[in-house]
């Protein structure tokens, strides 16, 4: 049981993590405005599992249509 519960934490971390990263890209770019939508959602996601993941598909969506 411990097992499952470290897998989840593991990905709890990673997608936290690749959300700073994406917003790490964001500011690289000048877009600061979505890196900091970004890091908003990273410190969201350990609350909230997914948020992060679903800010940065937002984001990309938003981009590719506008």
């Amino acid at each position: 049981m411990s097992t499952t519960g470290n897998r989840a934490d593991t990905l709890k971390k990673a997608s936290t993590v690749t959300t700073v990263i994406d917003a790490i890209a964001e500011f690289a770019k000048g877009r600061r405005v979505e890196g900091l939508v970004l890091l908003g959602a990273a410190a969201l996601s350990s609350r909230v599992p997914g948020i992060g993941t679903a800010a940065s598909i937002m984001l990309r969506a938003y981009r590719r249509f506008r």
